[in-house]
């Protein structure tokens, strides 16, 4: 056999499931929600694992949040097990030193002069954090680059009034973000997975750290602002629910999504309010009257249990999927990052 068709034969095989990975990606960089910030109240020390790997997580007196390597960097006891909250610091149980949120060293109670690397910098590694939207937000990155784009504005999530109450879900789903987020270009799962009486058309175009995605003609409109903050508007009618969905590696295989949903507080009993109720109760699972399904009925089953194709069988019908591989590919901060996601070069 020629050399040149060895190549064929290897560019056209098929590869089986003992060839793939489920995630065979490094955790992305970007803003990613914690938790909810009335989970944290003032004084409360707690261990966390996020972004395959364990922090502790504390609020100081004065309110401000912090999420910092739980060892600590004088002899390596851990924060989080008999560290307490000590005015804005938390204060490690083996010899009382003190650290703030953003990782300096405060106060070494017996010492008299402070190490001079303690003077000049931060000696316990800590996350940038935000609290917006009633959300405790944590930007990571693995090589500690500071935040390279904002946390969105979301007016439906600033409005005083005019808005029902935010509805909370959350759920953990045994996949990566990235296959998350490719289910909003997956124009024609919506048919045969949800069953949607036709596949909607879809357009998507990706700018910078952000991502845009058209399904149906404004039916959804999906914003990505990076790996983890996706801004969902379902219309229909003239009338908008907002889900507001973040997504968080808790490890490599393992993701925590939480959705905040509202949309205008609408008189009880109108057709815009069942419509709006409709819209929600279709965006999660199986609203009534209707034969479609929303993803907590049918995704999670498939994200679940599917394994990664970074070299995927597709046709002229399918969506913009290699379009967001490669505008997620950025987030992935090792040098063969659209190889991994399946893109040459």
């Amino acid at each position: 056999m020629s050399e040149t068709n060895v190549a064929t034969t290897l560019d056209e095989r098929i590869q089986t499931g003992k060839d793939l990975e489920r995630c065979p990606f490094p955790v992305p960089f970007g803003w990613f929600c914690i938790d909810r910030s009335d989970s944290l109240a003032v004084g409360d020390v707690r261990n966390i694992h996020v972004f395959d790997d364990e922090y502790v997580m504390f609020r100081g007196e004065d309110g401000v949040v912090g999420i910092t390597d739980p060892y600590c960097p004088h002899l390596g006891a851990h924060l989080g097990h008999g560290g307490k909250v000590e005015g804005n610091t938390i204060k490690c149980p083996f010899h009382n030193w003190q650290f703030d949120a953003q990782g300096w060293c405060k106060h070494v109670p017996y010492g008299r002069v402070m190490p001079g690397v303690a003077r000049r910098k931060p000696v316990l590694r800590a996350l940038p954090i935000e609290e917006k939207y009633g959300v405790i937000w944590a930007w990571y990155h693995p090589d500690e680059k500071p935040p390279l784009f904002p946390l969105p504005t979301v007016p439906e999530m600033e409005a005083e009034e005019g808005y029902v109450p935010v509805r909370h879900g959350c759920w953990d789903i045994a996949t990566c973000i990235q296959e998350l987020g490719e289910n909003g270009v997956d124009n024609v799962h919506l048919k045969f997975l949800h069953g949607a009486p036709t596949i909607p058309p879809v357009e998507a175009r990706a700018d910078g750290y952000t991502f845009r995605d058209d399904i149906g003609q404004g039916y959804i409109v999906v914003e990505s602002f990076g790996p983890g903050i996706s801004v969902v508007r379902h219309t229909k009618d003239g009338v908008t629910m907002l889900m507001f969905s973040t997504s968080t590696p808790i490890t490599r295989e393992l993701t925590r999504t939480r959705m905040q949903f509202t949309f205008k507080d609408y008189p009880e009993g109108s057709p815009e309010r069942k419509l709006a109720e409709h819209l929600y109760q279709h965006s999660i699972g199986e609203a009534p009257g209707e034969e479609s399904a929303g993803f907590e009925s049918v995704d999670m089953i498939v994200w679940n249990n599917k394994k990664y194709r970074p070299k995927p069988l597709l046709c002229d019908g399918d969506g913009p999927i290699m379009l967001w591989r490669e505008w997620f590919s950025q987030f992935y901060p090792v040098p063969n990052a659209r190889e991994l996601v399946g893109l040459q070069g």
